[in-house]
């Protein structure tokens, strides 16, 4: 099942079309740019998202890690590793959204 985009998403697309198009080919450009696998990049993503605690992120790279055949241990493993370098409560408050994300799942 794949994650529909946020309800902030759709809008900023409806606005401004051609920077959310932009954007879209940026991410998709880095994706294709090297060797990584989707699973490995969204986990990367997943803790980029974590560290400036962003609960959109977090929730889009942990569905798409999903997607992209990472476990749910593979994906809360990602953010608790980033406990010493970007703080226990960013770490509890983006596991608390994974898991939201989980439960819809399941």
């Amino acid at each position: 099942m794949t994650q529909q985009p946020s309800g902030l998403y759709l809008k900023l697309k409806e606005r401004h079309g051609d920077l959310i198009e932009a954007v879209e080919a940026l991410g998709k450009a880095a994706r294709l740019s090297g060797p990584l696998d989707d699973k490995t990049g969204h986990l990367i993503q997943l803790g980029a998202a974590a560290a400036i605690h962003s609960k959109g992120s977090v929730c889009s790279h942990a569905a798409r890690a999903l997607e992209s055949g990472a476990t749910p241990e593979e994906i809360h493993h990602a953010v608790i590793v980033l406990t010493s370098t970007i703080g226990f409560p960013t770490v509890a408050a983006a596991l608390s959204w994974i898991d939201e994300v989980i439960e819809k799942r399941a």
